[in-house]
């Protein structure tokens, strides 16, 4: 017999994920709020007897002109990934979508697939043959893992591949750098840095560095960095009232669900980051940095703080979200690479991204429209 999918409660959607060791901060009800633009339902798994097994956030996006939706599901659902029968519980989910409009259903399995020590990471760096990361051996591969992959196609889903040179796609990134903590002292965790981090920290401190907590009034200051940082490194930025949405939202449904930190330096703020904690997963989420002064270390300072805080926290992971697939000299990214694993941090492949075409003409003629974009 299949699983009923249906609405469930903000309430019910936050006690399921709290009986559970962390889920995405993307699959919080919480994260609907962030997402104006977007029409956002917490769905419920429920077995015949009633007990709730699973739930997702998923985000119902527009075509335009044409009420028809985008139905996505950001590192979720929220649902045992291992289980035998896989078939009725996602079977249900597609039915359900369809029902509410859903042209397509993207999903993105928070399932491990591949992990890289930090000295595998640095060995595939130095070696002229790996191209990208998935070119270098692996020290872990989960074989469970590779068979949802399977068990995927066979139903019909189709896999996102990362897209363009950066290997980020257009969604969720399937390559992260974690910082593995369950287990370990914080003087394993600062035996992790290499040399030149902890050298950095060192002169950060002797330089007059200070690390402080900020609050929603600071976000603007947050944001002045921020701004600079895109422009520096080419990226288009959110509005300032983005963040001041995130920070109202994820704080009124958990007072730490989000902290902002900034490290300041003879009065002046010279990096600030955002921080996202949601069971034992604490995510580094959006960092900024001034040009100016950079000889402080004020960015290394800042990170170190974070991490003794996630550890104080009782963190399992200390994520610092996504990294570059590619490991040519040329890419600008590398170096962001190479700073997240001098922290200590080892490469991580999820399964990625998976699509199901409900309307294969309404989702083809989305992808051409979001390509246009």
């Amino acid at each position: 017999m299949s699983l009923t999918v249906r609405p469930v409660t903000r309430a019910e959607h936050l006690a399921f994920v709290a009986g559970r060791p962390s889920a995405s901060h993307l699959q919080l009800p919480s994260w609907g709020d962030v997402k104006p633009d977007w029409r956002a339902e917490s769905l419920g798994w429920f077995e015949a007897d009633g007990r709730l097994v699973g739930v997702g956030l998923v985000l119902l996006r527009p075509l335009p002109k044409v009420k028809r939706y985008l139905a996505y599901l950001p590192e979720g659902p929220v649902i045992d990934w291992a289980a035998p029968d896989l078939e009725r519980r996602l079977e249900p989910m597609l039915a359900h979508l369809k029902g509410l409009g859903a042209f397509s259903v993207k999903m993105g399995p928070p399932v491990v697939v591949r992990r890289w020590s930090p000295d595998a990471v640095k060995a595939a760096i130095a070696d002229p043959d790996a191209h990208r990361l998935r070119d270098a051996p692996p020290t872990s591969e989960e074989p469970e893992a590779l068979a949802l992959v399977d068990r995927l196609r066979r139903m019909g889903w189709r896999q996102t591949e990362p897209g363009g040179e950066d290997g980020f796609a257009a969604g969720q990134p399937r390559y992260v750098c974690q910082v593995p903590y369950a287990g370990r002292s914080l003087e394993d965790i600062q035996r992790g840095l290499n040399q030149q981090w902890r050298r950095n920290i060192k002169k950060a401190e002797k330089a007059g560095v200070k690390v402080v907590r900020g609050d929603y009034e600071d976000l603007p200051a947050f944001y002045e960095l921020y701004a600079e940082t895109a422009e520096r490194d080419r990226f288009i930025p959110r509005p300032l009232s983005y963040f001041q949405r995130m920070w109202t939202a994820l704080t009124a449904e958990h007072p730490d669900r989000m902290r902002l930190y900034l490290a300041q330096h003879d009065g002046e703020v010279l990096a600030a980051a955002t921080m996202l904690i949601v069971g034992g997963h604490v995510w580094y989420s959006y960092g900024a940095s001034t040009s100016r002064r950079r000889e402080v270390q004020p960015n290394n300072a800042m990170q170190w703080r974070m991490m003794c805080d996630a550890h104080e926290l009782g963190a399992h992971v200390y994520d610092f979200r996504g990294i570059t697939d590619t490991l040519e000299e040329s890419n600008h990214l590398l170096g962001l690479l190479r700073f997240k694993v001098g922290a200590g941090g080892g490469a991580v492949e999820y399964v990625g991204e998976w699509d199901f075409p409900l309307n294969r003409l309404l989702h083809k003629a989305f992808d051409v429209y979001m390509a246009r974009r």
